[in-house]
């Protein structure tokens, strides 16, 4: 068996520490030996199945201790995991099974009904006994007792994620075993986790940022309790009863979690075993930083900046959350971070250009995208400039990642804009984020801020912005406050009131725009 494997993680917890609570949700719970002994009965079952090595596995379920079973089952046979949210729409689980082949789907009773809708012949796992004709955990556990032993190479494939943005049909980012246990023996190193710790499962787990929690809890032995968002108490109550440590979140958590019109504050000194909040997958204001100050007072904020192509680009020191909050850190050990020009010159401080990922923790690629594939993963020799290429050794992958980027003068960088939302306008690129960050500091009674950019023939593109706010506010007063603080070009040359923004459909911390853009072309 390759040590740098998740099933090594499993094992070897469960021989060191047999007795220890691995994970819990509400009243139940499994020591690390039950874990394993569940885990291996579910994957004694999937490899009788005798799928060929490399079948799809989908799992649609939700959050829930058989949840980590079946994830932990997959990947420890020679299958692949496919991870669907609950949140996606049976035509958007139609979309993965058929663009990947999925040929195994492990679901839930709720959501066999979104499975039975769509077009899929292949084999179903119910976890709960239906009353049809599909096999259930209940039975695999009943029956499944023989002893089992895998193989697992590194090297292969372990995952396929996909999440759905504003296009509606992602590709699915191929992800290996090798690139699981670096992630976690990563995040474990510069966090310090232990056995003691703690940690908080109320992300999901059909990306990596989530599925990470499972296996940082395995590498350090430590405990993990899942949770399921409802309501800020209920929230702040998983923190005091399962005695959380670690506390994994993303911005739109933080801002659940302390919603003006559901939050009530609680007693500090109750969250005083929490030592860590970290967070990625978006922007962290300078209210959420202050937030969790003032409730979690002996933790320290980790600000991560991930990527698709690869686990982690970046965190920032909690040292630092305050001097710099705007900051995505620096890079993680074992990664270096360059931020070239378009002519693959290495850029001046303050000067914005692309961010060049080279490295640990690199994915594998798109499955079946070569086109999209190429575009994001290139030869070393796109560094040229920058590095000395001894001996021609150029066919190291490093991630070109459409994140454009600037360092400052102590060598910590800010997100600027993705590549694909750049706005060229007379000549210049214009950051939307850059102008959404100005309004968003300056016109508090905006609520939210969507700016872009549609065709224009004499300037190239025109910048829009499409605000909502309780009441429309003059445009004279807008453009009055944007000059102060963005050169002339920059601002906006139309500003558009709606009552409220389209949101993403598996993402409500993000605004649609391409349904923006839509509405605007059309007025």
């Amino acid at each position: 068996m390759s040590i740098n494997c998740i099933r090594t993680l499993l094992e070897s917890a469960a021989q060191s520490h047999p007795d220890k609570v691995a994970i819990k949700f509400e009243e139940k719970q499994l020591t690390y030996s039950e874990l394993l002994s569940r885990v291996n009965q579910v994957a004694l079952y999937l490899q009788e199945l005798d799928f060929p090595k490399g079948t799809r596995v989908g799992l649609y379920a939700k959050k829930d201790v058989p949840q980590v079973i079946a994830i932990l089952a997959i990947l420890s046979t020679d299958y692949i995991l496919v991870p669907l949210t609950r949140l996606l729409k049976a035509e958007q689980v139609q979309y993965i099974i058929d663009d990947c082949g999925i040929q195994c789907v492990i679901t839930d009773k709720l959501k066999l009904e979104s499975i039975e809708e769509i077009d899929f012949d292949g084999h179903i796992v119910s976890i709960e006994t239906t009353g049809k004709d599909i096999p259930s955990f209940e039975e695999i556990f009943k029956y499944y007792n023989k002893p089992y032993h895998c193989e697992i190479n590194g090297h292969d494939n372990a995952v396929i994620t996909y999440s759905f943005g504003l296009t509606g049909t992602p590709k699915g980012i191929v992800i290996s075993h090798r690139n699981l246990i670096d992630s976690a023996r990563v995040v474990s190193e510069y966090l310090d986790l232990n056995e003691n710790d703690v940690i908080s499962g109320l992300l999901l787990f059909n990306l990596d940022y989530g599925l990470n929690q499972i296996f940082c809890a395995l590498l350090n032995n430590a405990t993990l309790a899942l949770h399921r968002f409802i309501l800020p108490g209920d929230f702040f109550n998983h923190l005091i009863n399962d005695e959380v440590t670690v506390l994994p979140l993303m911005p739109v958590n933080i801002s659940q979690i302390f919603d003006e019109d559901l939050y009530v504050p609680p007693s500090v000194e109750l969250f005083d075993k929490v030592r860590i909040i970290t967070s990625s997958g978006g922007n962290v204001t300078q209210r959420m930083i202050e937030d969790c100050a003032n409730t979690f007072r002996h933790c320290q904020f980790y600000s991560m900046h991930g990527l698709t192509e690869a686990f982690r680009s970046t965190y920032l020191d909690p040292s630092q959350i305050r001097i710099r909050p705007d900051s995505i850190g620096k890079a993680i050990p074992d990664v270096e971070l360059y931020v070239i020009d378009e002519d693959g010159n290495e850029c001046e401080p303050r000067a914005v250009g692309e961010l060049i990922h080279r490295g640990g923790y690199i994915y594998r690629g798109f499955w079946n995208a070569p086109k999209e594939t190429s575009e994001r993963f290139k030869s070393v020799q796109i560094l040229k400039n920058v590095l000395d290429l001894q001996g021609q050794l150029v066919d190291e992958i490093v991630v070109a990642t459409g994140d454009y980027v600037y360092k400052d003068e102590e060598g910590y960088l800010y997100f600027v804009s993705r590549r694909d939302d750049m706005i060229k306008t007379s000549g210049f690129r214009v950051s939307p984020y850059e102008v959404e960050s100005v309004v968003e500091k300056n016109l508090p009674q905006i609520q939210q801020c969507a700016v872009f950019g549609i065709d224009n023939p004499k300037i190239e593109e025109e910048i829009v912005m499409v605000y909502s706010a309780p009441g429309k506010i003059s445009e004279k007063e807008i453009t009055f406050e944007l000059k102060k603080h963005l050169a002339s070009y920059m601002v906006p040359s139309r500003i558009v009131y709606r009552k409220s923004l389209p949101m993403v459909q598996s993402d409500r911390n993000q605004i649609n725009k391409d349904e923006l853009k839509r509405e605007i072309i059309g007025d």
